[in-house]
């Protein structure tokens, strides 16, 4: 008798596995999904930086040893713009090969051949150490001359008020929720539509031309390469 696995819940934390072996990504996805987790997975290097562009992931499981850019390398990048939590997985065993990755900023090791049961503790383990306690709600943040108050989306400059679209003020709440953080095109998509990530672009820089000097070149509505927007915000 087949049961049907459970639906995954909305805020079910999200996990990037990224393996050249068909094998073990089917066995983690399958294995991770059963136990609460959403499960996104990669076959290479490349693979996972273009899920890493669309989507946001509360965890990384990077094999050390993949053809082309090694799992190592590609934490090392990963590393040099992003706190996302990365959990290794490697056939070396040697004590140089592990602090190489701890000091790239990998947050645990499991060595293969793993017990997937010993992989579920530590991950869970993992993101209990870099779960950040809930902020207080944001008021208000503050870039250049303006001013937007997050729950009346009212944007002023110097005290009077600047005419925004609805989309603008959307957009607007979403960056200001993480001030000075890189928020991806995605969730800048309307709610309700298609992704469409082109109308996004359009969006920012219509928004651009109403609280930059200098829209081409841009002080506080940054683009991220590879990443989406950030607002730079006065603290």
């Amino acid at each position: 008798m087949i049961h049907a696995r459970k639906p995954l819940a909305d805020d079910a934390p999200h996990l990037l596995v990224v393996d050249d072996d068909l094998r073990i990504r089917d066995l983690l996805s399958r294995y991770l999904a059963d136990h609460g987790y959403r499960v996104t997975t990669a076959s290479s290097a490349a693979e996972a930086r273009s899920k890493l562009e669309g989507m946001a992931f509360d965890l990384l499981v990077l094999d050390v040893m993949m053809p082309g850019e090694s799992g190592l390398d590609l934490a090392r990048s990963i590393r040099s713009g992003s706190a996302v939590p990365i959990l290794m997985l490697t056939a070396r065993a040697e004590t140089e090969d592990r602090i190489a990755g701890l000091e790239t900023g990998v947050d645990d090791y499991v060595s293969k051949p793993f017990d997937p049961r010993e992989l579920l503790l530590r991950i869970s383990s993992v993101l209990r150490r870099t779960s950040t306690p809930l902020q207080p709600a944001i008021e208000t943040v503050r870039f250049g001359d303006f001013s937007f108050h997050v729950e009346s989306g009212e944007l002023t400059c110097e005290g009077k008020s600047v005419r925004i679209t609805d989309r603008e003020r959307d957009m607007l709440r979403v960056l200001a929720a993480k001030p000075g953080e890189t928020v991806p095109r995605q969730a800048l998509v309307a709610p309700g539509t298609e992704a469409n990530e082109r109308a996004v672009d359009v969006q920012i820089n219509r928004l651009r031309r109403k609280i930059e000097k200098n829209p081409t070149n841009p002080a506080y509505l940054r683009t991220v390469r590879g990443g989406g927007y950030r607002l730079v915000v006065i603290a």
